[in-house]
Protein backbone atom coordinates (compact mmCIF):
# COMPACT_ATOMS: atom_id res chain seq x y z
CA UNK A 1 0.00 0.00 0.00
CA UNK A 2 2.79 2.16 0.44
CA UNK A 3 4.07 2.01 -3.11
CA UNK A 4 0.77 2.80 -3.77
CA UNK A 5 0.49 5.91 -2.19
CA UNK A 6 3.57 7.44 -3.29
CA UNK A 7 1.56 8.23 -6.13
CA UNK A 8 -0.27 10.54 -4.57
CA UNK A 9 -2.46 12.03 -7.09
CA UNK A 10 -3.37 11.01 -10.54
CA UNK A 11 -0.89 12.96 -13.44
CA UNK A 12 -2.36 13.18 -16.89
CA UNK A 13 0.02 12.37 -19.84
CA UNK A 14 2.30 15.09 -20.07
CA UNK A 15 0.93 16.84 -16.70
CA UNK A 16 4.82 17.11 -15.04
CA UNK A 17 5.91 18.59 -18.13
CA UNK A 18 3.65 21.47 -18.30
CA UNK A 19 1.97 20.28 -21.66
CA UNK A 20 -1.52 18.69 -20.20
CA UNK A 21 -3.07 22.56 -20.85
CA UNK A 22 -2.71 21.84 -24.37
CA UNK A 23 -3.94 18.47 -24.53
CA UNK A 24 -6.98 19.42 -22.36
CA UNK A 25 -7.71 22.69 -24.67
CA UNK A 26 -8.03 19.72 -27.56
CA UNK A 27 -9.92 17.59 -25.70
CA UNK A 28 -12.33 19.98 -25.53
CA UNK A 29 -12.40 21.03 -28.97
CA UNK A 30 -12.75 17.50 -30.52
CA UNK A 31 -15.64 17.18 -27.95
CA UNK A 32 -17.56 20.41 -29.09
CA UNK A 33 -16.66 20.05 -32.60
CA UNK A 34 -17.87 16.31 -32.77
CA UNK A 35 -21.30 17.44 -31.16
CA UNK A 36 -21.44 19.99 -33.56
CA UNK A 37 -21.30 17.62 -35.76
CA UNK A 38 -23.84 15.33 -34.84
CA UNK A 39 -21.68 12.20 -34.33
CA UNK A 40 -20.73 9.76 -31.39
CA UNK A 41 -17.49 9.03 -29.81
CA UNK A 42 -18.38 5.41 -31.66
CA UNK A 43 -19.17 6.95 -35.17
CA UNK A 44 -16.28 9.52 -34.65
CA UNK A 45 -13.89 6.51 -33.82
CA UNK A 46 -14.87 4.45 -37.13
CA UNK A 47 -14.55 7.20 -39.27
CA UNK A 48 -10.94 7.51 -37.47
CA UNK A 49 -9.87 4.54 -37.26
CA UNK A 50 -9.87 3.92 -33.63
CA UNK A 51 -11.90 2.67 -30.63
CA UNK A 52 -14.48 4.61 -29.08
CA UNK A 53 -12.67 4.72 -25.64
CA UNK A 54 -9.85 6.51 -27.34
CA UNK A 55 -12.23 9.58 -28.51
CA UNK A 56 -13.60 9.04 -24.69
CA UNK A 57 -10.36 8.83 -23.31
CA UNK A 58 -8.81 11.81 -25.99
CA UNK A 59 -11.82 14.18 -24.75
CA UNK A 60 -10.96 13.78 -20.97
CA UNK A 61 -7.21 14.43 -21.58
CA UNK A 62 -6.93 11.05 -20.52
CA UNK A 63 -5.10 10.21 -23.29
CA UNK A 64 -2.97 12.51 -25.54
CA UNK A 65 -4.40 13.16 -29.23
CA UNK A 66 -1.53 12.14 -31.75
CA UNK A 67 -0.91 14.28 -34.85
CA UNK A 68 -2.04 12.02 -36.97
CA UNK A 69 -5.28 11.71 -35.58
CA UNK A 70 -5.75 14.91 -35.43
CA UNK A 71 -5.60 15.30 -39.39
CA UNK A 72 -8.17 12.90 -39.96
CA UNK A 73 -10.59 14.21 -37.08
CA UNK A 74 -10.01 17.85 -38.91
CA UNK A 75 -11.43 16.02 -42.63
CA UNK A 76 -14.23 14.01 -40.76
CA UNK A 77 -15.53 16.80 -38.59
CA UNK A 78 -15.16 19.80 -40.94
CA UNK A 79 -12.70 21.50 -38.78
CA UNK A 80 -11.73 23.78 -41.37
CA UNK A 81 -7.67 23.38 -40.27
CA UNK A 82 -8.70 24.00 -36.70
CA UNK A 83 -7.27 20.41 -35.72
CA UNK A 84 -4.86 20.04 -38.21
CA UNK A 85 -3.38 23.46 -37.20
CA UNK A 86 -2.30 22.19 -33.45
CA UNK A 87 -0.05 19.13 -35.50
CA UNK A 88 2.75 20.85 -34.85
CA UNK A 89 2.91 21.44 -30.96
CA UNK A 90 1.27 18.32 -30.74
CA UNK A 91 4.60 16.57 -31.81
CA UNK A 92 6.76 18.93 -29.67
CA UNK A 93 4.71 17.92 -26.57
CA UNK A 94 4.55 14.46 -27.18
CA UNK A 95 8.26 14.76 -27.39
CA UNK A 96 8.28 16.03 -24.11
CA UNK A 97 5.87 13.77 -22.51
CA UNK A 98 6.77 11.15 -20.11
CA UNK A 99 4.68 8.13 -18.85
CA UNK A 100 4.65 7.47 -15.65
CA UNK A 101 3.73 3.73 -13.88
CA UNK A 102 4.58 2.61 -10.32
CA UNK A 103 8.10 2.19 -10.04
CA UNK A 104 8.23 -1.68 -9.97
CA UNK A 105 6.81 -1.39 -13.70
CA UNK A 106 8.90 1.25 -15.38
CA UNK A 107 11.25 -1.07 -16.23
CA UNK A 108 9.01 -3.10 -18.16
CA UNK A 109 6.99 -0.53 -19.71
CA UNK A 110 10.12 1.01 -21.27
CA UNK A 111 10.98 -1.91 -22.83
CA UNK A 112 7.07 -2.28 -23.80
CA UNK A 113 7.30 1.04 -25.89
CA UNK A 114 10.42 0.25 -27.33
CA UNK A 115 9.67 -3.65 -28.68
CA UNK A 116 9.37 -4.40 -32.26
CA UNK A 117 7.27 -7.93 -30.89
CA UNK A 118 5.11 -8.57 -28.11
CA UNK A 119 4.25 -12.21 -27.74
CA UNK A 120 1.33 -12.34 -24.81
CA UNK A 121 -0.06 -15.37 -22.55
CA UNK A 122 -2.98 -14.74 -19.87
CA UNK A 123 -4.84 -16.80 -18.04
CA UNK A 124 -6.40 -14.27 -15.15
CA UNK A 125 -7.33 -11.36 -16.72
CA UNK A 126 -7.57 -9.59 -20.23
CA UNK A 127 -3.67 -7.83 -20.88
CA UNK A 128 -3.44 -4.49 -20.19
CA UNK A 129 -2.64 -3.29 -24.00
CA UNK A 130 -6.16 -4.94 -24.61
CA UNK A 131 -8.31 -3.49 -21.58
CA UNK A 132 -11.14 -0.98 -22.36
CA UNK A 133 -10.82 1.97 -19.48
CA UNK A 134 -14.14 0.45 -17.93
CA UNK A 135 -12.21 -3.03 -17.26
CA UNK A 136 -9.05 -1.61 -15.86
CA UNK A 137 -11.17 0.46 -13.64
CA UNK A 138 -12.73 -2.27 -12.33
CA UNK A 139 -9.68 -4.25 -12.03
CA UNK A 140 -8.10 -1.43 -10.05
CA UNK A 141 -11.37 -0.62 -7.84
CA UNK A 142 -11.22 -4.23 -6.58
CA UNK A 143 -7.66 -4.21 -5.80
CA UNK A 144 -5.92 -5.32 -2.65
CA UNK A 145 -5.07 -3.74 -0.49
CA UNK A 146 -7.36 -0.79 -1.56
CA UNK A 147 -5.76 1.72 -3.90
CA UNK A 148 -6.97 5.30 -3.34
CA UNK A 149 -8.91 7.19 -5.88
CA UNK A 150 -6.22 8.99 -7.19
CA UNK A 151 -4.24 6.14 -7.50
CA UNK A 152 -7.01 3.96 -9.48
CA UNK A 153 -7.45 7.32 -11.62
CA UNK A 154 -3.58 7.95 -12.37
CA UNK A 155 -2.91 3.80 -13.02
CA UNK A 156 -5.86 3.98 -15.43
CA UNK A 157 -4.42 6.82 -17.28
CA UNK A 158 -0.80 5.15 -17.70
CA UNK A 159 -2.71 2.03 -18.67
CA UNK A 160 -4.40 3.60 -21.44
CA UNK A 161 -1.51 5.87 -22.61
CA UNK A 162 0.17 2.60 -23.37
CA UNK A 163 -1.78 1.58 -25.67
CA UNK A 164 -0.57 4.05 -28.08
CA UNK A 165 1.28 1.49 -29.19
CA UNK A 166 -0.96 -0.10 -31.51
CA UNK A 167 -1.17 3.69 -33.17
CA UNK A 168 2.01 4.15 -35.66
CA UNK A 169 2.65 2.37 -38.59
CA UNK A 170 4.47 0.29 -38.71
CA UNK A 171 3.40 -0.57 -35.43
CA UNK A 172 4.93 -3.88 -33.45
CA UNK A 173 3.29 -7.37 -34.15
CA UNK A 174 1.50 -8.57 -31.38
CA UNK A 175 0.39 -12.15 -30.10
CA UNK A 176 -1.93 -12.87 -27.63
CA UNK A 177 -2.83 -16.02 -26.53
CA UNK A 178 -5.78 -15.96 -24.10
CA UNK A 179 -7.12 -18.87 -21.95
CA UNK A 180 -10.89 -18.97 -22.18
CA UNK A 181 -11.70 -18.44 -18.77
CA UNK A 182 -10.60 -14.50 -18.90
CA UNK A 183 -13.39 -14.00 -21.65
CA UNK A 184 -15.69 -16.24 -19.22
CA UNK A 185 -14.91 -14.04 -15.83
CA UNK A 186 -17.27 -11.09 -16.59
CA UNK A 187 -15.02 -8.63 -14.43
CA UNK A 188 -16.91 -4.89 -13.64
CA UNK A 189 -20.08 -6.81 -14.70
CA UNK A 190 -22.34 -7.41 -18.22
CA UNK A 191 -21.73 -4.02 -19.74
CA UNK A 192 -17.99 -4.00 -18.87
CA UNK A 193 -18.06 -7.28 -19.97
CA UNK A 194 -19.70 -6.75 -23.63
CA UNK A 195 -17.47 -3.90 -23.69
CA UNK A 196 -14.17 -5.33 -23.15
CA UNK A 197 -15.49 -8.56 -25.43
CA UNK A 198 -15.73 -5.89 -28.77
CA UNK A 199 -12.67 -4.13 -27.67
CA UNK A 200 -10.70 -7.72 -28.21
CA UNK A 201 -13.25 -8.49 -31.31
CA UNK A 202 -11.85 -4.96 -33.04
CA UNK A 203 -8.16 -5.49 -32.07
CA UNK A 204 -7.72 -8.70 -32.66
CA UNK A 205 -9.02 -7.71 -36.55
CA UNK A 206 -6.12 -5.33 -36.75
CA UNK A 207 -2.90 -6.46 -39.39
CA UNK A 208 -0.51 -6.80 -37.11
CA UNK A 209 -1.95 -8.31 -33.61
CA UNK A 210 -3.00 -12.37 -34.03
CA UNK A 211 -5.18 -13.38 -30.90
CA UNK A 212 -5.45 -16.86 -29.95
CA UNK A 213 -8.09 -18.56 -27.60
CA UNK A 214 -6.64 -21.95 -25.13
CA UNK A 215 -10.04 -23.62 -24.81
CA UNK A 216 -10.92 -24.92 -21.96
CA UNK A 217 -11.62 -28.36 -23.15
CA UNK A 218 -7.67 -28.82 -24.21
CA UNK A 219 -6.11 -31.66 -22.58
CA UNK A 220 -2.67 -30.36 -23.16
CA UNK A 221 -2.07 -27.12 -21.66
CA UNK A 222 2.12 -26.70 -21.19
CA UNK A 223 1.75 -23.08 -19.03
CA UNK A 224 -1.15 -24.03 -16.33
CA UNK A 225 1.31 -22.29 -14.05
CA UNK A 226 0.50 -18.57 -15.09
CA UNK A 227 1.17 -15.68 -17.64
CA UNK A 228 4.27 -14.41 -19.51
CA UNK A 229 5.31 -12.05 -21.78
CA UNK A 230 7.85 -12.40 -24.63
CA UNK A 231 9.28 -9.26 -25.80
CA UNK A 232 11.62 -8.37 -28.37
CA UNK A 233 13.15 -5.11 -28.28
CA UNK A 234 14.16 -3.42 -31.42
CA UNK A 235 18.14 -4.72 -32.38
CA UNK A 236 18.01 -6.75 -29.40
CA UNK A 237 17.63 -10.09 -27.83
CA UNK A 238 14.32 -11.58 -26.93
CA UNK A 239 13.53 -11.56 -23.70
CA UNK A 240 10.62 -12.66 -20.86
CA UNK A 241 8.70 -10.93 -18.36
CA UNK A 242 6.56 -12.45 -15.22
CA UNK A 243 4.67 -10.73 -12.98
CA UNK A 244 2.95 -12.43 -9.85
CA UNK A 245 1.10 -10.15 -7.58
CA UNK A 246 3.50 -7.05 -8.41
CA UNK A 247 6.13 -8.58 -7.79
CA UNK A 248 7.68 -8.19 -11.33
CA UNK A 249 11.07 -10.36 -12.74
CA UNK A 250 12.53 -9.53 -16.06
CA UNK A 251 14.45 -13.16 -17.48
CA UNK A 252 17.48 -12.27 -19.82
CA UNK A 253 19.29 -15.68 -19.52
CA UNK A 254 19.11 -16.81 -23.19
CA UNK A 255 18.17 -20.53 -22.43
CA UNK A 256 15.36 -19.88 -19.85
CA UNK A 257 14.20 -16.82 -22.67
CA UNK A 258 14.27 -20.34 -25.24
CA UNK A 259 12.52 -22.12 -22.79
CA UNK A 260 9.29 -19.68 -22.74
CA UNK A 261 9.68 -19.15 -26.11
CA UNK A 262 9.28 -22.91 -26.86
CA UNK A 263 6.48 -23.16 -24.44
CA UNK A 264 4.35 -20.55 -26.15
CA UNK A 265 4.62 -22.27 -29.47
CA UNK A 266 3.27 -25.38 -27.90
CA UNK A 267 0.60 -23.24 -27.08
CA UNK A 268 0.06 -21.76 -30.52
CA UNK A 269 -0.63 -25.19 -31.92
CA UNK A 270 -2.60 -26.26 -29.22
CA UNK A 271 -4.90 -22.91 -29.12
CA UNK A 272 -7.43 -21.81 -32.00
CA UNK A 273 -6.83 -20.31 -34.64
CA UNK A 274 -6.84 -16.70 -34.43
CA UNK A 275 -9.95 -16.73 -37.12
CA UNK A 276 -11.83 -19.71 -34.64
CA UNK A 277 -11.15 -17.25 -31.40
CA UNK A 278 -12.81 -14.36 -33.52
CA UNK A 279 -15.29 -16.86 -34.28
CA UNK A 280 -15.95 -17.65 -30.15
CA UNK A 281 -15.91 -13.89 -29.57
CA UNK A 282 -18.35 -13.21 -32.16
CA UNK A 283 -20.55 -15.93 -30.77
CA UNK A 284 -20.16 -14.79 -27.43
CA UNK A 285 -21.86 -11.13 -28.23
CA UNK A 286 -24.62 -12.70 -30.28
CA UNK A 287 -23.15 -11.67 -33.62
CA UNK A 288 -23.56 -14.92 -34.79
Amino acid sequence: MANAEREERPERPAESDGTAHLFRALGKQIKVLRERAGMSQRELGLATHCGEDLISAMERAVRTPQPDFLERADDVLEAGGVLRAATGETREALAKARTRHPEWYRGYANLEAAASQIYDYSNQSVPGLLQTEAYARALFTQWRPLLSEATIEKRIADRLDRQKIFEPWPSPTFHYILDESVLMRPIGGRDVHREQLQALLRIGRLRTVQLQLMPLDRTEQPSIDGPFTLITPKGKQQLAYLEIHTYPKLITEPEEVRALAVRYGIMQSVALTPGESLAVIEKMLGER
